[in-house]
């Protein structure tokens, strides 16, 4: 086994191989950029060195940089995590050719998997069953939309390099589909260095269905049975788990075969998944399903299928690429309970799922493992404090529960998520949330369109209680302050002599200004009114932020996080942020408002679309921006004439 190990990656991935190596007992060496100086993954490694700048194209796409790292370092092998490096033949060719150990899959199986129009062409001739489209060479546009008229419509067209959605656009007839093209053509190269595309068709109720696999160097291949990643929004999972809801044995042993085949057609080595597009309009079968794509790396969502198995990924990688056989055979596996993963992310849902940025001011998990099986799992790169920047993906952790039944799993992660708090960025943590609930997931009817057609109501939030916003005065009145000391008058807050005290306190949420008036009523009473609000609350308790109230009559509970000028209350599964408005303060005209069309976050201008003096209608496009990974579409918010374009390509 590795005395040390170099791994070139970051994040919560970093720190999931860290937590096994520990366990095995082999050192580690992390790498960093700029942007993650005081990242948790250099502060958990044995040893960090420094590769680069905060972009990932000068620090963790540098594989000169990481070899040299991993050499100056006394580092035996390198592990790539998923993403960046992982799957690029080049680069572990070059980690090899220095004497190093790739932890990986060895180059001939990532070049033959990682274009998707030869890899399709190889799982023909293995006898996989594969998707009907145009994998050729033939890049010329009118040639792909005639293509496309001939598979017949709704097509995808996919980046023949990369995946996790990158370069993926569905078009649903011959008009959208040069723009398409043309956008997936400019997302690839910016992810992946080629712009090449395929055309395939597309399935109208699929799910996606991938079966895990792992071969060592012994000629052994053994498949870890299925995940369920249907549940997907721009073709990119949400939550995914394990096994498969409505899987029969005779096609589970089909797809594993399948799978199998796959990898051992390609000599296949360590940790990979074989990806299926499966036909989910009715019972699942033996002839329904087809070979999508294969991943020749670890999965982002690994931890269910170590959940069913009982065994670590990390540590099968790690032996593989020493050299040891796998200790298991396909005969030795079997399933334990269900396991679901869901994706914590700083995104705005109501926005188009939109990547958020901030600090993260307060970060609390229920009770729970981290890196290891458990009933409640926990995966996360980042702590209390630290920030989400614009360079890499916007994960905060990976929540994982696994249970004896799919129900049970199922109902122990929306307990979980509910618990959850985070404040001081926008989340997916409410939609999460509602996603668990929802009912048509609970009933095992999931497919890739699940969340695009009930979005309304998956992102939709009840009215806030009028205790929220009575509480959030309380709060930023100081009432929940621990006002122990020395001076007796801090303890009458609100005392007068011949009344009852009254405060007032100015807020904007939800987008718009609210004033209440706290009228102080003794024994921790309160009155807060504003407009048609009117509430009188009783604090029973309060001690660390949690709350216990009596809102008229109703006994609840609630956690209050404050800030400089802003509270977040969490009450029943949902956050509502307050931002204090001072009343003396002098109000500030908004530069962005108006006809100023605004990026809602830091990237880097791909494409600008408009000129001075262009006409332009409602919902053209005026300029494209690439941030965290994505393509986002700046568009005219009504008719009208551009006066002035601030930006150009490239800033």
């Amino acid at each position: 086994m590795f005395a040390k190990i170099l791994i070139a990656n970051r994040g919560e991935i970093a720190c999931r191989v860290i937590a096994t190596a520990r366990r095995m007992g082999t050192k580690t060496v992390a790498v960093y950029s700029d942007a993650d100086a005081g990242a948790r993954h250099v502060d958990l490694a044995d040893e960090a060195v420094r590769i680069g700048g905060a972009a990932v194209s000068d620090s963790y796409l540098r594989g000169e940089a990481i070899i040299a790292a991993a050499l100056r370092s006394g580092a035996e092998a390198i592990h790539p995590g998923y993403g960046f490096l992982s799957e690029n033949p080049d680069f572990v060719e070059a980690v090899e050719a220095v004497g190093l150990v790739f932890i990986g899959p060895p180059a001939s199986a990532i070049r033959a998997m990682g274009l998707k129009d030869a890899a399709k062409a190889l799982m023909i001739k293995a006898g996989v069953p594969v998707v009907p489209g145009y994998h050729g060479a033939n890049q010329d546009a009118d040639f792909l939309a005639a293509e496309a008229a001939r598979i017949g419509y709704p097509v995808l067209i996919k980046a023949r390099a990369g995946g996790g959605g990158k370069g993926m656009r569905l078009v649903e007839d011959a008009s959208g589909f040069h723009t398409a093209l043309e956008s997936a053509r400019r997302e690839a190269q910016s992810s992946f260095g080629d712009p090449a595309c395929l055309i395939e068709k597309y399935v109208t109720q699929p799910r996606h269905i991938e079966i895990q696999v792992f071969g060592d160097a012994h000629g052994n291949v053994i498949h870890l049975f299925e995940r369920d990643c249907s549940l997907q929004r721009r073709h990119q999972k949400v939550i995914e788990e394990a096994p498969a809801p409505g899987m029969a044995p005779d096609v589970r042993a089909a797809m594993g075969r399948a799978a199998v085949e796959a990898a051992k057609a390609i000599g296949y080595r360590g940790a990979g998944t074989v990806e299926f597009i499966v036909d989910g309009s009715g019972p699942l079968r033996k002839d329904g399903f087809w070979f999508m794509e294969m991943n020749t790396r670890l999965q982002v969502e690994h931890p269910v299928s170590e959940a069913i198995t009982g065994l670590d990924f990390v540590e099968l990688q790690l032996r593989v690429a020493a050299d040891e056989p796998l200790p298991l055979r396909q005969e030795d596996l079997r399933i334990d309970g269900w396991a679901f993963e869901a994706r914590l992310y700083a995104e705005d849902v109501a926005k188009g799922f939109l990547p958020a940025t901030g600090r993260l001011e307060h970060l609390s998990f229920p009770p729970n493992v981290a890196f290891s099986r458990g009933a409640i799992r926990v995966d996360s790169g980042v702590r209390e404090g630290d920030v989400i920047s614009p360079w890499y993906d916007p994960m905060i952790a990976k929540v994982i529960a696994h249970g004896a039944s799919r129900s049970a799993a199922l109902n122990l992660l929306a307990a979980t998520l509910s618990e959850i708090r985070v404040a001081g960025t926008t989340t997916n943590l409410e939609f999460l949330a509602a996603l668990a609930r929802h009912p048509g997931f609970a009933a095992g009817a999931v497919d890739t369109g699940l969340i695009a057609r009930d979005l309304p109501g998956l992102i939709a939030r009840p009215a806030t209680p009028d205790a929220i916003p009575a509480l959030a005065a309380l709060a930023a009145l100081g009432m929940f302050t621990d006002r122990q000391g020395n001076d007796p008058w801090d303890l009458l807050t609100g005392w007068r002599a011949w009344s009852e005290a009254e405060d007032f306190v100015t807020f904007r949420t939800g987008g718009h200004d609210i004033r209440l008036c706290v009228r102080h009523l003794g024994q921790r009473r309160f009155r807060v009114m504003s407009g048609g609000l009117d509430c009188t609350l009783t604090i029973a308790q309060s001690r660390d932020g949690s709350i216990l109230f009596d809102a008229d009559g109703l006994r609840a509970k609630a956690e209050i996080v404050t800030g400089s000028g802003w509270i977040s209350v969490f009450h029943d599964g949902l956050r509502t942020d307050f931002d204090l408005i001072d009343d003396l303060a002098v109000s500030e005209t908004d530069e962005t408002s108006g006809d100023g069309i605004v990026a809602p976050m830091p990237g880097l201008v791909s494409a600008v679309r408009a000129s001075n003096g262009s006409t332009v209608r409602k919902g053209d496009a005026l300029v494209v921006l690439e941030a965290m990974k994505m393509e986002h579409v700046l568009a005219a918010p009504r008719d009208g004439v551009v006066a002035e374009v601030l930006v150009s390509q490239g800033d």
